[in-house]
């Protein structure tokens, strides 16, 4: 039926277009931004979901760094022990020769202690890096601590964790400065065991830092129970060999805390790598996960968008062609 009120076949041509025109608007956008789902009103679950895991990948982009900056703080601290172990070696070879010395060379063996000593002093205050030593400290309550000599635990941010509730905590990478530190102003003079590894006093018996510990009175007498040394302060003038064969004692047990000390962080900076390695990993997998939900397939919108050029096309013949009906039969008016 032909009508000049209603053109039913020109108004179908035409919501064929329109909705034509918005599938080609729709795959444009697509290949202009290169996503499925660009914004909320394209899949709101979809978006939700990468916009929070992007938010994520980004906070683990600043965990890389702290990882990176804790890394370097290990390394600095690491190197520094290491060097410090060297000298400390050298200084027990010192008292391994002044065994049996006259007090001549003893005198000269101890000069080369004390630039040793002094020289162990620079490379610990040396292992600075961004603010942060842990090997010359000062514990003390002003600045932090919990009592004095009791310097608290350094933390590495090493993982930004989101769990099924959507809460969100950080893990942490502790190094125990306490058992590292070799040197501690903050250190009250009398617990030996608070002060660094190189400066509380250990009792020649058995090497261990103990607050009993007291410097000998007497050079050169036989030893007492309760006679101590620490590397930091140690001098061979004037003292006997059964003294200095407990300052050898001091020595080897200085050399011990320190290569455990020496072990903690290497330990500490494996553990850095690793997490960093993992967190490269994760941050892939979740940039790789957030593509898969919102990313365009370019070839299948390449293809959509040649075949709705095509319908465009015809669509625009078709509502010609259902136009030119109608100002047919509206001739056929006109002229009758």
């Amino acid at each position: 039926m032909s009508s000049i009120m209603t053109n039913a076949a020109a108004m179908t041509a035409l919501q064929s277009l329109t909705a034509t025109n918005r599938a080609l608007d729709q795959v444009q956008s697509r290949i202009s931004t290169g996503y499925r789902v660009a914004d909320a009103t394209d899949n709101a679950a979809y978006w939700s979901i990468a916009t929070t895991m992007r938010s994520d990948k980004n906070a683990m982009s600043t965990v890389q760094d702290a990882l990176g900056l804790g890394a370097s703080k290990v390394d600095t601290a690491y190197t520094a022990m290491n060097k410090a172990i060297d000298l400390v070696n050298d200084i027990k070879v010192k008292v391994v020769a002044s065994t049996g010395a006259t007090p001549a060379d003893k005198d000269k063996i101890q000069t080369e202690i004390a630039t040793l000593q002094s020289q162990l002093k620079s490379y610990a205050d040396a292992a600075t890096f961004s603010g942060a030593n842990w090997l010359s400290v000062a514990s003390t309550v002003a600045n932090g601590h919990s009592a004095a000599g009791v310097h608290n635990d350094a933390q590495i941010v090493s993982a930004f964790n989101r769990d099924a509730a959507g809460n969100v905590t950080l893990g942490t990478i502790k190094i125990k400065v306490q058992n590292i530190k070799l040197y501690d102003s903050g250190a009250a003079a009398s617990s030996q065991v608070n002060k660094g590894i190189l400066e509380g006093l250990r009792l020649g018996t058995t090497g261990v830092r103990t607050n009993t510990a007291v410097n000998p009175t007497t050079p050169g007498a036989a030893p007492a129970a309760n006679d101590g040394y620490a590397v930091a302060t140690l001098t061979v003038v004037g003292f006997g060999d059964a003294q200095i064969a407990q300052m050898i004692k001091v020595v080897d047990e200085t050399l011990a805390e320190m290569q455990d000390g020496a072990v903690m962080l290497g330990a500490a900076k494996k553990q850095i790598d690793q997490q960093k390695t993992f967190t490269t990993s994760l941050m892939d997998s979740i940039e790789r996960g957030v593509g898969q939900l919102v990313d365009a397939d370019m070839n299948k919108e390449s293809t959509r968008l040649q075949a709705l050029q095509v319908q465009q096309q015809l669509g625009v013949q078709a509502l010609s062609i259902a136009n030119s009906n109608a100002q047919r039969v509206l001739s056929l008016f006109q002229n009758g």
